[in-house]
């Protein structure tokens, strides 16, 4: 599971496990900065979560989910234990956990030098990539 804000698109909290219990996302939550709003798709299980600022539930489209959908992508594309089960796992959940928490790190770094980079420089020039990052 992950949680990220849209504004810098950096991923705020996330948790490896087996179950996506209420009570899970509810830690996850109470773990990242406060924001005043909060969008999930349609899944049952985040009404019984209290959130510390308005929370909206996308039953039928992914306007508001759209930029933690393309971090989840991001994670599958990079993170084989998250691609391919039948190929690559993770024997344990804490390995899961530690090789998130490793990408979520790196991604969140990128993403911050990618922002800064952009604030200082004019739109027609080349785009931020990889030799920006170094």
């Amino acid at each position: 599971m992950t949680m990220v804000s849209r504004e810098a698109r950096q991923i705020v909290g996330f948790d490896a496990a087996l179950d996506k219990s209420p009570e899970r996302i509810q830690a996850m939550i109470d773990g990242a900065p406060w924001a005043a709003a909060y969008f999930s798709d349609g899944w049952s299980g985040y009404k019984d979560v209290v959130y510390p600022g308005k929370h909206t539930q996308n039953f039928h489209n992914k306007k508001d989910t759209f930029t933690v959908e393309g971090v989840n992508a991001d994670l599958r594309c990079y993170i084989p234990i998250l691609a391919r089960r039948s190929r690559c796992f993770a024997r344990k959940i804490e390995t899961l956990f530690a090789v998130v928490a490793v990408f979520v790190d790196a991604y969140n770094k990128f993403g911050q030098a990618k922002s800064r980079w952009r604030a200082s420089h004019d739109k027609g020039e080349v785009p931020f990539g990889l030799v920006d990052f170094f």
